[in-house]
């Protein structure tokens, strides 16, 4: 159980845009990923997929709570009843309490195969969930994805109609909607790049594929966020940075981290202006975490007139 006393303060000054870091949380998690900000609460949530658990933070007392899962858990939502989620387990979606534990499959469109587990995933403007699919061989393989059942992304909708809108995904990360939106961005982690794609809102097509951004070499686009200017934030696994894209796709900054695996952010905080960055110390070695012994945790920085866009809640 972590104490108050493991929320590090820090006076690190950085940039015009990202400030100081404010403090971090030495939640030491194996695979945190999937950072959200909930704005009724005032408190922030993030999930340890491998640790199979989810985690908050409360900025008024300092306190950090840990729920065990009863499966790993690669992403979430919340729903407008307290301590209820819609949560993406390994073998499949379902609704889940935190409290009484009480469990409730949705879909399990890939129970069968036992090489996949749900990954990254998000609610859309309308109150979808969405959640993506990966084969967890690719991590170690990046150059043969040829023999393998890759994975796809899903959307669950309000008639629990679970459909599959992006096949052959290797692993399936950074999905985040524009504000108005009606443009959904996808990363597809092991081929280093961002889609974005037109978005129905009324019937959840998907059209007008393109290219937002690319990475190159040890740098794989991870999980992602939009801001109040319809820039999107994507934090670079591998790489020890979040960047910040425009519109356009083009680098408007970077944020070097001091861990070498970030992955995944949001932007909250009581005026909607905490940069919020989830990083892992799974795969590194012994001798590399010496180095960067700060892996795992949780790092919060104050941005200068950028704001966050309030994360949807789930209504299925």
């Amino acid at each position: 159980m972590l104490k108050k006393e493991d929320v590090i303060l820090k006076n690190t000054q950085l940039s015009k845009k990202v400030g100081k870091l404010l403090f971090s949380i030495n939640s030491q998690c194996i695979l945190a990923e999937c950072a959200l900000w909930n704005e009724s609460e005032q408190i922030i949530y993030w999930v340890d997929i491998i640790g199979a658990k989810i985690q908050r933070y409360c900025p008024r007392t300092h306190g950090v709570e840990t729920f065990d899962m009863p499966y790993r858990i690669g992403c979430f939502s919340f729903t407008p009843i307290k301590n209820e989620i819609i949560a993406a387990f390994d073998i499949g979606i379902a609704r889940y309490n935190l409290v009484t534990k009480q469990l409730e499959w949705l879909a399990q469109p890939e129970k069968n195969i036992k090489t996949n587990r749900f990954n990254d995933g998000r609610t859309d403007r309308q109150g979808r969930f969405w959640a993506g699919t990966m084969n967890e061989s690719v991590a170690n393989d990046d150059n043969n994805l040829d023999n393998i059942v890759l994975g796809n992304l899903y959307c669950l909708d309000a008639n629990k109609q679970c459909d599959a809108k992006v096949l052959n995904v290797s692993i399936s990360n950074g999905l985040c909607w524009s504000k108005d939106g009606k443009t959904m961005f996808h990363a597809d982690s092991i081929k280093r790049t961002i889609s974005a794609y037109d978005f129905d809102t009324h019937t959840t097509q998907l059209s007008n594929k393109r290219v937002f951004a690319t990475t190159q070499g040890h740098r794989f686009p991870d999980g992602a966020i939009v801001d109040s200017e319809d820039y999107l934030w994507n934090a670079h696994w591998g790489a020890s940075q979040v960047v910040r894209y425009n519109p356009k796709g083009k680098i408007d900054l970077v944020l070097d981290m001091p861990v070498s695996q970030p992955s995944s952010v949001a932007i909250g905080g009581p005026q909607m202006d905490w940069l919020i960055v989830t990083t892992a110390k799974h795969s590194l070695a012994p001798e590399r975490l010496m180095i960067e012994p700060q892996s795992g945790n949780i790092f919060i920085y104050q941005l200068h007139g950028i704001e966050g866009v309030v994360e949807p809640v789930c209504v299925i």
